[in-house]
């Protein structure tokens, strides 16, 4: 493997990355480990060397994962609070897991160092298309040209020409703190803390603790608009003295994320490139989780690749999971019902491993429509007969 500018090493590659993030690394490790991909070039294009811990996956699963040996914490027992209702909830067989950006970058790129088919290109591609002698790349102020070769795009394209879609940003700034005094209880995460001000959006925290003394506290909303940065912070330090009683600590680290939350319709093969990770519609509309979604969707393509199948008869996420997330981001895109409100009629109703599954798209029409009765109806069917 080698990080290069220009000249590339050769001429011609099998596969080629337009960007080098969770979506490509958790593909191209799959390919690593499968053997099978050892008479095969391989190029990831980005940005530039990622080197810090720009960011957190928290996602739940109910056995050893591919990326196991790196989660940082992980909780068997999830806590969830808003007002008139609170709830400690044990998820098994599920584990709430963590995993921390820069160590998914290490695990990932070490790894790759030892492959020589693997090739890394650091540069702005600012576009690339293809033209009758094979491909061409824009990066930085040059031009690439590439015999043809199969591409998976894992960069976000921003903005959409329907003037129905929906789109709500999920937003967050997280505080890893460290406080002189045992006050976590490492055992038990909280999932969502609704006690929160509502009035930017759906607006709640999470706390992920790693130690009695030290744990990510991440203050999180659901809207339209950001908010100066003073305002994330003026939450933290509410929620922390308010609800966590906590007058005496120091923030050692912090990380600020933006997921998109959008009805937009994605296309896995554009004709050019097969999409991947939110790219490729891997972030669930709903809920912003996506890790898990981008390891269902790298095993898959791995397997495809494998057994020589058209990756265009790789299942896509069923139809009803994607009207459920249009229904619920009308709900909360027209505020006809509060998201604190839904999600805790969800938890309050609901065995807490329905919902996990459910909000995993691997519940059955049975378990979706049990869930669905715990919410208030009309304002619902107001919004599923939007779709129509």
């Amino acid at each position: 493997m080698t990080g290069s500018k220009f000249p590339f090493r050769g001429q011609g590659y099998d596969y080629i990355f337009c960007g080098a993030g969770c979506a490509a690394l958790s593909l191209v490790m799959r390919m690593i480990k499968s053997g099978k991909f050892t008479d095969k070039r391989i190029l990831l294009i980005d940005k530039g060397p990622k080197t810090k811990n720009d960011r957190t996956w928290c996602f739940w699963e109910r056995q050893n994962g591919f990326f196991e040996n790196i989660v940082h914490k992980k909780w068997d027992r999830l806590s969830f609070f808003s007002d008139g209702f609170s709830n400690t909830m044990d998820i098994s067989p599920y584990e709430y897991k963590m995993i921390r950006g820069i160590d998914f970058y290490d695990h990932c790129f070490s790894e790759i160092a030892k492959h020589g088919n693997v090739e890394i290109h650091y540069g702005d591609l600012k576009s690339w298309r293809y033209h009758k002698e094979g491909l061409m790349f824009f990066i930085d102020d040059q031009q690439l040209h590439l015999p043809r070769a199969t591409v998976f795009n894992s960069i976000y394209e921003t903005g959409d020409s329907n003037s129905k879609t929906i789109n709500l940003l999920q937003h967050f700034k997280g505080w890893f703190v460290e406080t002189h005094e045992s006050v976590f209880d490492p055992a038990i995460a909280t999932l969502m803390d609704f006690r929160m001000p509502q009035h930017h959006g759906t607006s709640f925290v999470y706390v992920m603790p790693f130690s009695p003394t030290r744990a990510l506290v991440e203050y999180t909303l659901f809207s339209n608009e950001l908010l100066p940065q003073h305002e994330y912070e003026d939450g933290l330090k509410s929620y922390i003295n308010s609800f966590l009683k906590i007058s005496n600590y120091h923030v050692f680290d912090s990380e600020f994320g933006i997921i998109p939350m959008t009805t937009k319709k994605f296309d896995f093969f554009t004709g050019s490139a097969y999409n991947i990770g939110a790219a490729g519609g891997q972030t669930k509309a709903s809920s912003g989780y996506t890790f898990q979604f981008i390891q269902k969707q790298a095993q898959a393509i791995v397997d495809h690749l494998i057994q020589a199948k058209d990756l265009a008869s790789i299942p896509q996420t069923p139809g009803r999971f994607r009207f459920y997330d249009r229904v619920l981001l009308d709900v909360l895109h027209r505020k006809r019902v509060m998201g604190k409100d839904i999600f805790t009629l969800l938890f309050k109703k609901n065995k807490s491993q329905q919902v996990l599954r459910f909000l995993d798209n691997e519940s059955s029409l049975s378990e979706e429509l049990k869930i669905i009765s715990t919410l208030p109806a009309l304002p619902f069917l107001k919004a599923a007969l939007k779709q129509f």
